[in-house]
């Protein structure tokens, strides 16, 4: 099994060609809206268990890395405002190279034989629109891909045994089957392919003894479940 990581949302950096984009607009670029806070060092800390890794810091408020070509929320309410030919130029610089150097690596372990387990990682804020958020991690997966729910399942478990307490759910705060990049590649690749996106809890990763904690828990299980034979049969 090859494992692949990402962290679409790694920085809020806005170009130099773009900054008259958002003038004014700097407490949203720090807030969640503009990336996903922690979640570079939490990539950073599982890369070395990778065969393959990437990471942008460019600000999702310019082009949204986990979003699908045409989805309403691909450009934001900031860059909208750019004409085709200015859209054109940021997907050419900033989008298709992450995407498409991910798709490519993905393309080749599975032509070998190997079959590809995907993280892409991410944060979210503990509050949304006044509502608090009542977990720490979630695994988001597609139900119907029966390798993407055995997996999320006994990462899961080994998880909760390394941080008691911890409140990991299934599919929250969000859908695996939404439109993002793991389920992009799913429908690309097929079933040699299991694409799991880990939703971290911003304010654990912000604390400097929470994070040591996250971090380590986070490590140590996705070491584990690396090497279940039972999870990961040899080939496709």
């Amino acid at each position: 099994m090859k494992l692949v990581l990402t962290c679409e949302h790694g920085g809020n950096q806005v170009p130099q060609a773009y900054r008259h984009l958002f003038r004014g607009a700097q407490d949203m670029l720090n807030s969640h809206r503009g990336w996903d806070p922690g979640a570079l060092d939490l990539y950073e800390a599982l890369l070395p268990q990778a065969d393959a890794g990437w990471s942008a810091t460019v600000t999702r408020l310019l082009v949204e890395l986990n979003r699908s070509p045409g989805h309403p929320k691909l450009f934001s309410e900031y860059s909208r405002v750019l004409g085709p030919a200015e859209r054109e130029q940021v997907l050419a610089t900033y989008y298709r190279p992450f995407r498409e150097a991910v798709a490519r690596r993905i393309a080749r372990f599975l032509k070998a034989g190997h079959p590809v387990l995907h993280i892409s990682v991410h944060t979210f804020t503990p509050v949304l629109d006044g509502k608090p958020r009542d977990l720490e991690v979630g695994l988001l997966y597609d139900p119907a891909h029966g390798r993407e729910r055995v997996i999320a399942k006994a990462w899961k478990d080994r998880m909760q045994e390394l941080a008691k307490g911890w409140r990991i759910r299934m599919n929250q705060p969000y859908k695996g089957t939404s439109d993002g990049h793991t389920k992009a590649l799913r429908e690309r690749f097929g079933a040699g392919y299991a694409g799991i996106e880990l939703e971290v809890r911003n304010d654990l990763l912000l604390h400097p003894q929470a994070s040591v904690i996250v971090r380590s828990a986070m490590a140590i299980s996705l070491q584990d479940l690396r090497k279940s034979r039972d999870l990961f049969p040899g080939g496709r």
